[in-house]
């Protein structure tokens, strides 16, 4: 078991360094610190919203509310980060931006637990209404994003490497700790595999599994700041999160069922899915292709990951086979 945790981590390193060593070896503008810096601050809205969407799926559940969600909190930033504002402005429209993201995550995490809805269709409600009042704001792209608060996004390096992409590495390799090394991380992972048991073992079933939509709706509006510094407009269309969100936590090692995941896996995942769309412009590809690998890779990942369960579950059905015909036979000598 300890050796399948690390099969996603040792698989997307793998594929990482792969298709970076062929590009590299064919495309010399890859590894220039242009491409390098742009490829990292690419990865940092899937890398953020995809960490919130793993504390969804550990406990069972997901969230496909959450590219709406980064669509609001863009059109919400064309209004309180607007430009020539105050330092004091921008700070508390900061704090507007992410109390969409804690307002969603309450009203999901209530759907969910209090109303007892699927999480697929409380969070394919909010998907809705999320949509109809982006729309409802900014029925067309306009209202400019303050150029200040886009710099500090983007501009603000170590070397040539984003300093917030940093902070995620440090953040993902503390919440894998905490999951796996403190007591609170395993009731995480103890209500995703087993609700019942973990409730009749006195954990606080309910708040762990309303905690872990709050946290997924927080971290989609971080990751909403780094959408609107790359449209650096209230774009009412930017979207296109809520199935690559779901595709790096599977990719980095989540399970659907729950219990099982990794953040650190979930962010090499995010990053090898940026990377694809990376290199493909430089051989000229179409970017259709991206999605088509995505695609392939969450088949060939529930494949390899979910190998232990698949064998047995071949092994079971053969020797009920077996089972059957020895007892045909013993039927026909009687």
């Amino acid at each position: 078991m300890r050796f399948r945790g690390w099969i996603p981590l040792v698989l997307l390193g793998a594929l990482i360094l792969a298709v970076s060593g062929y590009t590299a070896v064919r495309q010399d503008a890859f590894l220039t610190q242009y491409n390098i810096n742009n490829l990292l601050l690419a990865t940092m809205p899937l890398a953020l919203v995809a960490i919130g969407q793993t504390s969804a799926m550990l406990v069972g559940g997901f969230d496909v509310s959450v590219a709406a969600l980064i669509t609001m909190c863009v059109v919400t930033a064309s209004f309180t980060l607007k430009p020539d504002e105050s330092t004091l402005s921008l700070f508390i429209g900061s704090l507007a931006i992410l109390g969409v993201g804690l307002a969603t995550g309450i009203f999901n995490a209530s759907l969910i637990r209090l109303l007892r809805l699927p999480s697929i269709i409380a969070t394919l409600g909010t998907l809705s209404i999320l949509t109809g009042a982006s729309l409802l704001l900014r029925d067309h792209p306009e209202g400019t994003i303050n150029s200040d608060v886009i710099d500090a996004l983007t501009t603000t390096r170590f070397g040539f490497i984003p300093l917030a992409f940093i902070g995620v590495v440090l953040l993902v390799v503390l919440a894998d700790l905490w999951l796996y090394r403190t007591r609170t991380g395993i009731s995480v992972r103890a209500v995703g595999l087993d609700e019942t048991s973990s409730r009749r073992l006195g954990m606080s079933t309910g708040l762990i599994v309303f905690g872990a939509f709050v946290v997924c709706s927080v971290m989609a509006s971080v990751a909403g700041f780094y959408s609107a510094a790359q449209v650096q407009i209230g774009s009412p269309i930017v979207g296109g999160y809520a199935l690559t969100s779901i595709a790096a936590a599977v990719l980095g090692g989540a399970s659907l069922a729950g219990g099982r995941g990794s953040f650190v896996g979930t962010l090499l995942a995010a990053l090898f899915l940026s990377l694809i769309e990376n290199v493909l412009p430089l051989f000229q590809q179409p970017t259709e292709y991206a999605q088509m690998t995505i695609g392939l890779l969450i088949l060939l990942a529930l494949v390899i990951y979910q190998a232990p369960e698949l064998v047995a579950r071949l092994r079971s059905g053969w020797r009920g086979v077996g089972r059957l015909q020895t007892g045909e036979g013993e039927a026909s000598a009687g």
